[in-house]
């Protein structure tokens, strides 16, 4: 096998693991201040060592994992009072990256856009919560490749997973059913073009958010 393709196929599984592991840290099956091995994690995921430390390097640069010599794998607790820090940086980028992609995204883009949309509202019928978080991850990386800024979608990556995980832990039933309107309206923004219209729909999630974590630390 050339070495490019080996290269690729290593690169896919590693974010496979990412992905695979970022889903255990969001929807709490990874709990919060538990330590875990690599071992355990390997067996959850199903994806050999080199994946898995990769993954977990990229982890660890976003704040959601911490390695402990000789002991394992702990997983961050929460700090929510960092949350408005990362949403007002949030703010910025996500006008950033739906703006241009409402401006840039390929038909295949947008038609996957509406996938997403179907798939979130969908989930929130059926108050299925991992596959409304898929569709979210599904989102944020259609948006991102369709913006074409890589250094804007590095930066709002970790934003994202950090407020899944925040959103995933305090939400309430009523809030699963508000949030899918609230991406839709983006979506249908991003795939008609309207660029005005995304800035602005990007801005009700991000205002949605700053509401619900406010909510959350007078709980």
């Amino acid at each position: 096998m050339p070495v490019q393709d080996r290269l690729m196929g290593k690169t896919k599984l590693s974010d496979q693991a990412y992905k695979r592991l970022e889903e255990l840290i969001v929807t709490l099956q990874l709990q919060p201040g538990s330590v875990v091995t690599e071992a355990d994690l390997i067996r959850m995921i199903e994806i050999g060592r080199t994946p898995t430390r990769e993954a977990l390097q990229r982890l660890a640069s976003q704040g959601l994992v911490t390695p402990l010599p000789r002991r394992g794998i702990l997983i961050n607790q929460l700090n929510l009072t960092q949350y408005f820090a990362v949403l007002h940086t949030r703010r910025v980028l996500d006008r950033l990256i739906t703006t241009s992609a409402a401006r840039k995204a390929t038909r295949q883009q947008r038609q996957a856009l509406q996938q997403c949309s179907a798939a979130m509202r969908k989930a929130a019928t059926r108050n299925d919560m991992s596959e409304f978080m898929r569709a979210d991850h599904d989102l944020d990386r259609i948006l991102e490749e369709a913006a074409q800024n890589p250094f804007a979608a590095h930066a709002s990556a970790p934003l994202h997973v950090h407020c899944r995980r925040l959103w995933y832990t305090y939400r309430h039933d009523r809030d699963v059913a508000r949030t899918a309107k609230l991406h839709t309206n983006l979506i249908t923004a991003v795939a008609r073009g309207n660029e005005s219209a995304a800035a602005n729909a990007s801005d009700d999630i991000i205002d949605y958010l700053e509401e619900f974590t406010r909510k959350t630390i007078e709980v």
